[in-house]
């Protein structure tokens, strides 16, 4: 990448309002017992913190910002990018995400770690391993491999 591509970028995601934390996977694993499930903690996970911007009825501006198709408004949606929402606002053993969300009202640490464990359990239901898969994202929760997504929709 050319120095000037470089500087675009930087100033792309900065103007964008982009957080500068980078995502890191949780590590969180199912514990055996885990009564968390969509109906009892996703959904309502999601509802409160999440689908005033990443919702399938929201289009443009009013999504400020959340990349198209990150749509949490129903479990598929949220699965399909689970790995991201683990690497974006979760928390586990190797890491407490909080990039994610940027406005009030916020998770509490515990949501954090329970997220992480929702996840987890979900993954191990569909079989998922925890190297990049149900979402198709890279290993490190990025969608790309690490590069900063700027949350900027297409035309």
């Amino acid at each position: 990448m050319s120095r000037s591509m470089f500087l675009a970028a930087i100033l792309l995601v900065t103007a964008t309002g982009c957080p500068t934390a980078r995502p890191v996977p949780t590590g969180a694993t199912c514990p055996p017992g885990s009564t968390l499930t969509y109906d009892n903690f996703g959904a309502p996970f999601m509802a409160n913190y999440c689908t005033d911007c990443h919702s399938s009825t929201l289009k443009g501006k009013d999504r400020h910002g959340a990349p198209l198709y990150h749509d949490f408004d129903t479990f598929l949606g949220v699965m399909q990018v689970a790995n991201h929402i683990d690497s974006w606002s979760a928390a586990g053993p190797n890491a407490v995400n909080e990039i994610m969300p940027e406005n009030d009202p916020k998770p509490s640490t515990e949501e954090r770690y329970q997220l992480g464990e929702w996840i987890a359990c979900e993954r191990a239901k569909q079989g998922a391993d925890d190297a990049g898969l149900p979402d198709g994202g890279a290993p490190d929760g990025s969608l790309d491999g690490g590069a900063v997504d700027a949350g900027v929709d297409a035309p």
